[in-house]
């Protein structure tokens, strides 16, 4: 279990073990697919996409619909054959998009993941940890198309050479059951088991989780975001314009200037736990100082780790100093 904004482990069991992960593989997919496509283009399946296994939303080889219709079909339905024609239309070729994929990961730090397909039927190289796809989770959590696409529970596409339109509903029980999920996927193959991608806003604290090979995947997800939200809460510790210290000025008219930062720190504490602000700036600055003028970095750490990290600005302007203004000050003093 992850907190959103922090990605602080909240909870974890086994959270390296390398397990196959079923179709919670499409997190992955749809998330290449929005940083890379235009939900309007024209999505068409091709023979492999019409031939692939497993699940399906019954697309006909040749068939065209939107990006976007594509992508409820995936997620909502988890269509294999929607994925292999997403991944053709976004890589070029199957091959391509899988190298996509495993590039992807790398850069979310998911480095005990490996893909070798877009939708996640068994493969021995294909394979994630929970944290690893938690991580994936919370990357694509931040894409607001993503969260719309995956906090949808029903939608209608168009079904091509029939008289009526494809009806989908999400298969994450979790929506409906659940108060404040936003999210994300089911998973099941008999080699993997039961896997599921999920996560829930409460009280201003935003979790994402992974089960795998989960028996009982939508009541261990319930039991594991209620734990968290019994045990942690999402602590201001830092906020916009809010000081974070002084330091001093060299040349100025002033000895000193305020710091603040310019976003919100914040972390889930659990109780009798403590965050604190570490400034890296420097001892001093020269003058002249401007308002918003980068002066260095705030880091929030909780237990000897840090959790996140925002620019530190001067707050307060203040004027270096002027020969001109100098003499007259003196002169003034010496003359009353």
């Amino acid at each position: 279990m992850l907190e959103m904004d922090t990605g602080r482990v909240l909870f974890e069991s086994n959270m390296h073990s390398r397990l196959p992960m079923a179709s919670t593989t499409k997190v992955m997919t749809a998330l290449l697919a929005i940083e890379r496509g235009n939900l309007q283009d024209p999505v068409t399946c091709s023979e492999h996409a019409f031939g692939v296994s497993g699940t399906s939303i019954y697309l006909q080889q040749g068939e065209t619909l939107t990006l976007e219709e594509m992508l409820l079909g995936l997620m909502l339905s988890s269509g294999n054959d929607a994925a292999v024609a997403i991944a053709e239309h976004i890589g070029g070729s199957l091959s391509q998009f899988v190298q996509m994929m495993n590039e992807r990961a790398a850069q979310i730090g998911a480095v005990n993941t490996h893909f070798s397909n877009p939708h996640g039927l068994p493969d021995d190289t294909h394979y994630t940890t929970a944290y690893d796809l938690a991580l994936i989770a919370r990357e694509a959590m931040g894409n607001p198309v993503f969260r719309r696409l995956v906090s949808t529970q029903q939608a209608t596409i168009p079904w091509e050479g029939r008289s009526y339109d494809r009806q989908l509903k999400n298969k994450n029980r979790l929506l409906t059951s659940y108060p404040g999920a936003t999210g994300l996927k089911t998973g099941y193959t008999s080699r993997a088991g039961r896997c599921l991608a999920f996560g829930a806003q409460r009280d201003g604290m935003e979790v994402v989780g992974v089960v795998l090979g989960c028996q009982d995947w939508f009541d261990e997800a319930e039991r594991l975001m209620d734990g968290c939200f019994e045990t942690y809460t999402m602590a201001h510790v830092l906020g916009p314009m809010e000081s974070a210290g002084q330091i001093a000025v060299e040349e100025g008219r002033s000895q000193t200037v305020q710091l603040c930062v310019m976003q919100e720190l914040a972390a889930p504490l659990a109780e009798g736990e403590t965050a604190q602000i570490v400034l890296d700036v420097p001892e001093c600055v020269t003058a002249p100082v401007y308002p918003g003028m980068h002066v260095g970095t705030a880091h929030l750490v909780v237990g000897g780790q840090e959790y996140a990290q925002c620019e530190v600005v001067a707050s307060e302007r203040v004027d270096g100093r002027s020969l001109v203004l100098d003499v007259r000050r003196i002169l003034s003093k010496w003359v009353l």
